[in-house]
Order: structure tokens, then sequence, then C-alpha cells
């Protein structure tokens, strides 16, 4: 590299500012191009916006390290966004309560599910238990994936990897889900959202409607806790724990 560029790039590499500017204007950028598009599917901003992060860091030769540590104050707004789910939820708290069985029983199929289907494809597939219990808990939020993973031997990071796919994939194919099974009601699909996509399907059911991201928040909280209950039984019953 030559003497021109040696300065800058180890600039990018010490400082958190570039790094910040960067995270927000692709985001901006991918907002922007989403609405563009009429909203479409598969280009939600959280998978064109990490696409086009993950460029810049491979045509830099920037570890992910250095990246994780100068967007290091974002993750200072996780505790108050995760604060402010409250409202939307208590503005639904009535419903909530006339729909306490439905949702339970949704909340036990889809977990359950969640847990079976990445176990047993992996097993299909031949996977190490290492990874087994590392894709197991895909679709519970990350603060609760990763040490549930790490728990029963699992890699963190592929954890983390999983715990994205699965909140992109579920946010892209929601749509045409609710299309086929005609569902109209903001509930059912905010909790089938937050349920199988965690904090991004919350996120995407915020944009939509109150009602969804509502229940959005409650299915991610609930599944959240859910998985950590059922998985040491789910393994267990499977001889794996």
């Amino acid at each position: 590299m030559s003497a021109a560029w040696t300065a800058p790039f180890a600039w990018l590499s010490t400082s958190a500012l570039p790094w910040l500017v960067l995270t927000l204007g692709c985001y901006l950028a991918a907002m922007a191009l989403y609405r563009r598009s009429g909203c479409h599917p598969l280009l939600i901003p959280v998978f064109t916006a990490v696409a086009a992060i993950v460029g810049v860091l491979l045509l830099t030769d920037t570890p992910y390290a250095t990246y994780r540590s100068g967007v290091s104050l974002l993750t200072l707004l996780i505790g108050p966004a995760t604060v402010a789910l409250a409202l939307p939820l208590y503005a639904q708290r009535a419903r909530i309560r006339a729909l306490w069985l439905p949702l339970s029983v949704a909340l036990l199929v889809g977990c359950c599910v969640a847990l079976l289907s990445a176990l047993g494809l992996g097993w299909l597939l031949g996977a190490s238990d290492a990874t087994l219990m590392a894709l197991a808990p895909k679709s519970a939020t990350i603060p609760i994936a990763l040490p549930m993973a790490e728990r029963f031997g699992g890699t963190a990071s592929l954890t983390a990897v999983a715990v994205a796919i699965t909140g992109i994939a579920g946010t892209m194919m929601a749509p045409l889900l609710v299309r086929l099974l005609r569902s109209t009601d903001p509930a059912e699909q905010g909790f089938a959202l937050g349920l199988a996509a965690h904090a991004i399907g919350t996120a995407r059911g915020l944009q939509i409607h109150p009602t969804m991201g509502a229940f959005a928040a409650l299915a991610m909280g609930l599944n959240g806790v859910a998985t950590a209950l059922l998985m040491p039984l789910c393994l267990a019953l499977l001889g794996r724990g």
C-alpha cells in the first residue's frame, strides 16, 4: 500500500467516526431504496445495508472487530429501544389479555418447531454437536440465543449468523406467507413475525402497523424466554442435554 493511503487507513482503524457515518449512511440509503422499490421484501434495509457494509469491510480489508469497536456507541441505544417497546404493548394490553390462550398455544408450537427443525435438519446434514447447539436457538433474539448456545457448547459466531439469517429470511418471506394464508389481522401477523423473525421482524412490524409491532414485540420477548426454558428440555429428550 502506498504512503498516500497508509494514513487514511490507519485513521479508519483507530477512529469510530467513519464507521458510525458508514453505518448510518448505508441504512439511510437502504431505506430510500426500500421505499423507492415499493417496499419490496427482498430489499429490506437490514439486508441491503449489511450487504453494503460487508462489501466495504472486504474492500478495505478491515477486520470485523475493528468495525464492531467503531460502532459500539450504537449498542447503547439497544436498551432504550427495548424499553420503548413497552409503549405499544401497553396500548394493546386489553387485546393481549383476551387472546392469551391462542397466543400461548402459538408460542409453544412456534418455539418447539423452531428448535426441533434446526436440530433435525442439522442432524440430517451431518452437523457436529457444536453446530447443532449453535443453530438450535436461531429464532430467539441475540441476547438470549448467544448465551444459550454457549451454555451447551455451541459456537457463538455461528449462532449470531444463524440468528441474523433467520430474522432477515423471516421478514422477507412474511408478506408472501400472509397472502397465502389470507391473514388480515395485524395482531396475528405481528405475533407470527416476532415469533419467527425476532428483532428484525419486530422492527418491520412497527413500521407497518402499531398493532403488528406491539404483538411482534410480545412474541419476540416471550419466545426468548420460551427458548431458554424449552431448549434444555428438547435436548434432553433427544439425548443431547
